[in-house]
């Protein structure tokens, strides 16, 4: 009955050799292989992004293909989004001289939508946009300056409920080609932007429901289509 015991006991001495055995100090880092941006804490720098080329021309938004998204906190119980729809304007794009470049956006309020008919009615109430005295959102830009790389800057000003405050876009160049289906010249960007919506009369239980609302558009564009010709629906 002894041998089980017999038979485990080199294990045990093996183990207990190794629990006496100095640890093996960890490999000191290469300080040339660690990124300088992480050496004081901050996050890497993102790797450069090749430029995306443009072509001049001005390009007609799609409203198919065109989300303007507002994401808030609710109580902190939640992160609820709505959606900006029916996008109309125009964005008038210049490769030789991007600051002589520009936008045009109208939002319509009958195109809001947070995916839930009863707080619809909500954000169109006088407690928000009060979309039946101001029935759309206005944004125009005032300049558009090159960022390095695919990135723009493109700043103007925002106009909800007859309040102009200016705002920054972040923008990214995603592609300029003709569009397969339309076989039109086509563009199209993302964009991010954070703004309080109490700039804009919005503000209601702020701060419970959070003033800062982060927007995230992504936008598609093309030339305006020849006489008669249909847009492309894909």
């Amino acid at each position: 009955m002894q041998r089980p015991a017999l038979l485990l006991l080199p294990l045990a001495l093996t183990l207990a050799i190794a629990a006496c055995s100095p640890a093996e100090p960890p490999a000191a880092a290469d300080p040339a292989a660690t990124p300088a941006a992480t050496l004081d804490g901050a996050e890497p720098a993102p790797a450069d992004v090749a430029p995306v080329e443009g072509v001049s021309g001005t390009y007609v938004i799609d409203p198919n293909h065109t989300n303007v998204v507002a994401q808030w906190s609710h109580f902190g119980f939640s992160n609820p989004v709505a959606n900006f729809g029916q996008a109309e304007g125009r964005i008038v794009y210049d490769a030789d001289n991007v600051s002589a470049s520009s936008v045009e956006v109208t939002l319509p309020l009958d195109g809001l939508s947070s995916f839930a008919e009863d707080f619809n009615d909500h954000l169109r109430s006088a407690d928000f946009f009060d979309a039946e005295r101001f029935p759309a959102i206005t944004f125009k830009s005032t300049s558009v300056e090159s960022a390095g790389g695919n990135r723009l800057k493109v700043t103007g000003d925002l106009t909800v409920k007859d309040i102009t405050r200016p705002v920054e876009l972040d923008v990214t160049v995603n592609r300029f080609a003709e569009h397969p289906m339309a076989k039109r010249a086509a563009a199209g960007f993302d964009a991010v932007t954070t703004l309080k919506r109490s700039d804009f009369g919005v503000g209601a239980y702020a701060p419970n429901v959070s003033d800062e609302v982060e927007l995230r558009i992504t936008t598609e564009a093309m030339v305006a289509a020849p006489e008669g010709a249909d847009a492309a629906k894909g």
